[in-house]
């Protein structure tokens, strides 16, 4: 009889953390869910309010120009043109993006992470080091490889990663990322650039190096890449 009830028991908690897991991201249950910055007559789903579908039309879908070179100079020497929820309507509650990765010579798309989305980055010209780190519980392993032109490399969720041009010339990748708007952490800039700052005693004693020196890279301006 014991062994009855704890087959019952290890059944409900199954059935249990299958729906908190369905629970936390479902699927759309429409077709699209425009959004729409107007409040009046929208409903509000997954961080957006939806237009009325039938006032819904091709452009809510559409973007043009990520053909188009960005300007890399800046101190990384990289851009990132994002094409997210906020700039294509349409993809609000479809969990996809995407984005275009400019490199000058010597140009970083610096450590950072993406909170909400698995990256996968191809790169159309050039040659990059990119690498992502695993979590503490992981040892904080490093994996990096070289890619060329057609190569592909996938960055997972909340992972901390990078990509550097280590070719002769510029380099342009791609990335499409598994979130309508999968949040971007630069860390230098999070870490020394916060707002207000962080206490330079508790980043002294973390990055293991005196106050004078996280006082300096606090004072220091730290570029946003991300268009």
């Amino acid at each position: 009889m014991e062994g009855v009830h704890f087959l019952i028991n290890t059944l409900a908690i199954l059935a249990f953390a299958t729906f908190l897991v369905s629970a936390s991201d479902p699927s759309p249950l429409q077709d699209f869910c425009v959004a729409l910055n107007d409040t009046k007559s929208a409903v509000f789903v997954n961080g957006k309010f939806c237009k009325d579908p039938k006032l819904a039309n091709a452009d809510d879908f559409f973007f043009s120009g990520l053909q188009i070179a960005r300007s890399t100079q800046n101190p990384l020497g990289s851009t990132v043109t994002a094409v997210n929820v906020d700039q294509i309507a349409g993809l609000n509650t479809l969990g996809i993006s995407l984005a275009r990765i400019d490199f000058a010579r010597n140009g970083l798309n610096p450590p950072h992470t993406h909170p909400c989305a698995t990256e996968i980055l191809l790169v159309l010209e050039g040659t990059l080091y990119v690498g992502f780190v695993t979590s503490n519980a992981d040892n904080n392993r490093l994996f990096t490889k070289v890619l060329n032109k057609g190569d592909v490399f996938v960055f997972p969720i909340g992972l901390i990663h990078f990509q550097l041009n280590v070719g002769e010339g510029n380099a342009v990748a791609q990335a499409a990322l598994s979130s309508q708007n999968p949040g971007v952490i630069t860390i230098a800039n999070a870490v020394f650039g916060s707002d207000p700052p962080i206490n330079p005693e508790a980043l002294a004693k973390a990055f293991r190096v005196d106050n004078k020196a996280v006082e300096y890279l606090q004072k220091q301006f730290w570029y946003d890449n991300n268009n």
